[in-house]
């Protein structure tokens, strides 16, 4: 259920404003030490971010998707890390639970997700299984009334912080397809589970990601979400297209603030005794970035009310997420040629957003992925 419009507008300026206020100040202390102040987190609880659209019910803000991709736009105008940090409790880490959780699994976890007390976190990736997620090796096996699950999860984005990990498991070896995979809620102290350590990333720093290695972990069997097997793949696919709104979103947040480092620099600079802003190849620069952010976030806010509205946006959704995605790197190239020299010395924020942009093309599943899955949808609703 949607808030009411003044309500959400408060949010927004709420969001708008701790972003400008203590956010964008530690960016480049939280990109050198790859830590986000707990403090910071806490602040981020307070706002409510870990439960954006988890049911009022269970002490979530319940924001319908039209709300949801306006907090992000205003949250990643701020180094996207901070988004990482809380994006998997709003998406799949909570919404699979939401869609298909028992009512005691929503009872047990989403009120302490909600509050961030519990940090979710994703592990379907694997050393062999990525794009090709229904090829994963990882089992769960039942024994008794448990399930004893064994497997390696690889790049888990917010593993090292995580409470709660969304499993996805094979649990019927003989069936090699999407249909053997069922999901698990594992609490992330359960023996039997070992992190690696950190990855040193290309960007991003602060948003966390390592390997989660699980050995004869034992869990109940009341921790396969809704209790049937064989549905975690289509678990998944349920909430994927909320995923990849949320994906995209972030995309233009970043590029908003890119086009603004653009402008300040370009309006700043002066060569040949003018602002370079008067360049018309610089103008040239700025003016498309600004068209394809618009032309993206045009493109998110209609699937985002088509979602709204109950409406199938399985192809649309990887079209925003292929699109803001593929748009945010060319706006961060611009913005460091705007910027000439200077853009590429490690103090300045184009440096660091052109790292942090990088990213989006691969993860949620990559540019290959999404064109895919458009052609596949497209040829199905022409040729029938």
């Amino acid at each position: 259920m949607a808030l009411d419009d003044i309500t959400f507008r408060q949010l927004l300026d709420s969001v708008e404003r701790f972003v400008r206020e203590r956010l964008m100040p530690i960016e480049a202390e939280v990109d050198a030490t790859d830590e986000v102040p707990e403090k910071v987190l806490d602040e981020m609880r307070a706002l409510g971010l870990f439960g954006l659209t988890i049911p009022p019910e269970y002490g979530g803000l319940g924001l319908n998707s039209e709300e949801e991709v306006q907090i992000w736009f205003a949250l990643t105008y701020a180094a996207p890390a901070f988004r990482s940090i809380v994006s998997s409790n709003n998406g799949i880490g909570s919404q699979g639970i939401v869609i298909d959780g028992t009512p005691a699994q929503k009872e047990r976890y989403l009120a302490r997700m909600a509050r961030g007390e519990l940090i979710g976190s994703f592990c379907l990736t694997e050393p062999e299984a990525g794009s090709d997620a229904a090829s994963l090796r990882t089992t769960a096996i039942r024994d008794g009334d448990s399930y004893v699950i064994n497997g390696t999860k690889r790049f888990i984005s917010n593993a090292p912080r995580a409470g709660v990990l969304t499993v996805m498991a094979r649990t019927d070896p003989g069936n090699k397809g999407a249909g053997g995979v069922s999901a698990f809620i594992v609490d992330a102290r359960t023996p039997g589970i070992r992190l690696g350590p950190s990855y040193k990333k290309m960007g991003q720093r602060g948003a966390k990601a390592c390997d989660v290695y699980f050995e004869d972990c034992r869990v109940p069997a009341e921790t396969l979400i809704g209790g049937v097997e064989g549905q975690g793949f289509k678990t998944a696919m349920k909430v994927l297209d909320r995923g990849r709104l949320g994906m995209a979103s972030g995309c233009i947040g970043v590029a908003r603030r890119l086009i603004r480092e653009m402008v300040s620099y370009a309006t700043q600079r002066r060569q040949f005794g003018q602002p370079i802003a008067d360049f018309q190849l610089i103008q040239a620069m700025i003016a498309d970035s600004e068209t394809e952010m618009h032309a993206a976030r045009a493109m998110i806010m209609e699937a985002a009310r088509l979602r709204d509205r109950g409406q199938r946006i399985t192809k649309l959704a990887s079209m925003c997420k292929y699109f803001a995605s593929e748009m945010v790197g060319r706006v961060a190239d611009r913005a460091v040629q705007v910027h000439g020299g200077a853009g590429y010395i490690a103090d300045q924020p184009v440096e660091r957003l052109y790292r942090d942009a990088r990213v989006f093309r691969l993860y949620e599943g990559t540019s290959q992925i999404q064109q895919l899955l458009i052609a596949r949808e497209t040829i199905r609703e022409l040729m029938h």
